[in-house]
Order: C-alpha cells, then structure tokens, then sequence
C-alpha cells in the first residue's frame, strides 16, 4: 500500500535550498481520496516546490491537504493565485477553490470556493485576461444527471476569490466506444488567443464544442461554428494552440494520435493531419493525457499512461505539420500530466502511479528529452504547473 508523500519524509527546509535559490517553482495537485478508477490515493492535497534548475536540488515551499482530490490547477503566478478543482466520484457537483500564493515563500492561504454544476471536475484553465476560471466536467455515466454542465464559467474578484458561475453549458451527443463515449464526456477547456473564443474538448461526443465568450461579463453564446468533428472514437482529452495562433493541436485519449488543424481567420480547417504518439508495432494497452508545446512552437509533446513514454514530435511552424522525433521513458508509471518550465530547459512529469515527479532536460536545438534522474517524491501526483513567481 502507498504511503503518503509527508510519510515518505518529503525534505523540509532545512535539508534544501532557500526558495531565493530555486529558478522555477511548481504547484502539484495529487489525489487524496480513493476514486474508483484509481488504485491508491497517497497524495496531500496542493503542493508548492521550489527546483534549481543549475543542481537539481528542491524544497518543499508550502502544502495544503484542505481541499478534496485536486487534480487539476490553474495558476495565476503575476497575481500569485492558484485555482484548483475538486474530482470527487461520489459528487453530483466538483468545487473550484481559490488561494492566495506567497511570492516569497510559496506560503497558499485559502481564500475561498464556489460549487460548479457538474460531476467530476478534471480540468480548469484562465481565459486570457486571468480574470475567469474556466472550469470543466467530465461526468458520470448517466445521460439525465442533474446539474449536469459541461464546464462553467467563474468571474475571479479583484482579491482573488470566486465569484458563481456566470455561465455554462450542457453537451448532448456519444461516440461509438460503448466503454467511454456513451454519453459526453467534456475533458479540457480553453480560449483562444483573441479571447473572444472558448472551446470544449468533449471525449465522449468525439467534438470540439465551441463558444463564443464576452470577457467582460463572463458569458457564453454558441458560435457560427459550433463544433469540430474529430476522427470516431478518438476521443479528444486536451488541446492547445501553437504560440503563433494559425495551428491548434488536440491529443485523443483512446486512439493515442495527435490530430492537427489550421487556424484561418479564426476559424479551424482540417483536420490537415493525424500522428500517432506511439513506436510503430506497439500493441499494449496505453491512454493518451497531457499535451505541450515549446515556447517557439517548434517542438511537441504528448504523454501516453501505459507506454508510459513521453511521444515527441518536430512542428513545421509554416504548415503545422508533425513529425515524430523520437519516445521517451517518462521516468515512472502513468504520466498523466507535464510541464515545461519556464526556460523551457527541463520537462517536469506528474507520475501518478509513481508517487513522483520526474525531471527530463530538454534539447533546445533537438527538442529531444533525456533524464536528469533527479526526481521530487509526492504522492499520487495528477497535475503539476511550472512558473516563475512575480512580486
């Protein structure tokens, strides 16, 4: 049976460097709370470490275990805030909390929370101007569940707490896997560079749902075009769009592929192209997670949870195009999320059966990873983000 991170003796201060000396910091949600899909529930709640990029050396700045399984988090770090949701199987509806982050010692002071309409919250993100929480539900199996929202839409007040949701949305549709697409199964939501756009990556409907999103009362409206129609029984989990805005890449679940479209005016064409993130002649089980793009957009990664391998992938910045690179061991079991840190040096993986986290170094000039073998032990972890603090 897993132990929890605090038992198995994370350091303390005294044993690591000063936060002053760590070039990155990185907030981790893991899982506190037995859920059914899981096995094991060995995390704390929301952790913040500080990590020198130079020795590999880390602290453990803060930990909070007052909130509920958050798997996933948003973070703010010019206003030092981190959001954080709350995916409890039992619940009709998730939470959304907020924190105040201490940019001198990593400290998170609760501030407060407000309930989403929806069961199972797996993912949250900030709209452009960091003023809304875009929270999102993955649901449970039943077509009539009530509140049963999509994902939600929350004004974030000038302190940093939650203000309730000033929109959200249902989805109606399935897929033909009768395992996971029986009914929707809304994964990830983000807004487009303009912020005049917010979309829906729906696992279970095998859509992009798209919406029209006004940033200065929070609401949403359907948009001229609705909907992206991805390959049957993809699955689409996550996406995102390359730093320049003309591509948008979405990573599917059950088919493990990366499928990419054009942006034009706004708009998606395609899709232009599709690549499976795993070796040729593979055969085992495997489930596709997270998705990231370097900062110059030259280089993509996706994580698969049972190869357990990070897929890496070259992007023509003209046409979008990708090519696979190379796969690399993700340093433990289960990669179900990753971050690159700000210097885009070094990769950091959420290794959620590993009770870890581990650090790859990124090429810059090959985009390839490798193991710096340097690993921060935190149990169950689900999401972790990378930032520089400001103040």
């Amino acid at each position: 049976m897993r132990t929890s991170a605090a038992a198995a003796g994370l350091r303390s201060m005294a044993d690591t460097p000063a936060p002053e000396k760590a070039t990155c910091w990185l907030a981790v949600g893991s899982v506190n709370r037995p859920i059914p899909y899981f096995d094991g529930a060995a995390g704390h709640g929301i952790s913040v470490f500080g990590l020198d990029e130079e020795t590999g050396e880390w602290a453990l700045l803060s930990e909070t275990g007052d909130i509920d399984n958050p798997t996933f988090l948003a973070v703010d770090a010019e206003a030092g805030r981190v959001f954080a949701s709350s995916e409890v199987f039992e619940w009709n509806e998730g939470l959304v909390s907020a924190y105040k982050l201490d940019p001198a010692t990593g400290a998170l002071s609760y501030i407060n929370k407000q309930v989403v309409p929806g069961s199972l919250t797996a993912h949250l993100a900030l709209d452009g101007s960091c003023r809304f929480v875009l929270a999102t539900n993955y649901s449970h199996e039943m077509a009539d569940e009530v509140p049963g929202q999509a994902m939600a839409v929350f004004p974030v007040r000038e302190d940093g707490g939650l203000q309730p949701a000033s929109a959200s949305v249902k989805h109606e549709g399935s897929g033909p896997n009768p395992d996971r697409q029986r009914v929707p199964h809304p994964h990830s939501t983000v807004a487009s560079p303009e912020n005049d756009l917010i979309s829906v990556a729906d696992l279970g409907c095998d859509r992009l749902f798209h919406y029209a999103f006004d940033s200065a009362t929070g609401t949403l409206t359907p948009a001229a075009d609705a909907e992206t129609v991805l390959p049957p029984g993809a699955g689409p989990r996550h996406f995102l769009y390359a730093p320049d805005g003309h591509h948008l890449y979405v990573i599917t679940e059950l088919a493990s592929t990366v499928v990419v479209y054009r942006r034009e005016a706004g708009r998606l064409e395609g899709p232009i192209s599709e690549i499976s993130t795993l070796p040729a002649g593979f055969s085992g089980e495997t489930l596709c997670a997270d998705i990231q793009i370097s900062a110059d957009g030259r280089f993509l990664y996706g994580s698969n949870r049972g190869h357990d391998s990070i897929a890496c992938f070259s992007a023509d910045l003209e046409s979008g195009a990708l090519e696979a690179i190379g796969h690399t061991p993700c340093g433990g079991k289960i990669p179900r999320s990753f971050a690159l840190t700000p210097s885009g040096r070094h990769m950091v993986v959420a290794n959620q059966e590993s009770d870890s986290l581990a650090v790859l170094a990124i090429d810059p000039e090959t985009g390839l990873l490798s193991d710096t073998g340097w690993r921060l032990p935190v149990g169950s972890p689900t999401c972790v983000k990378a930032f520089v603090p400001k103040g």
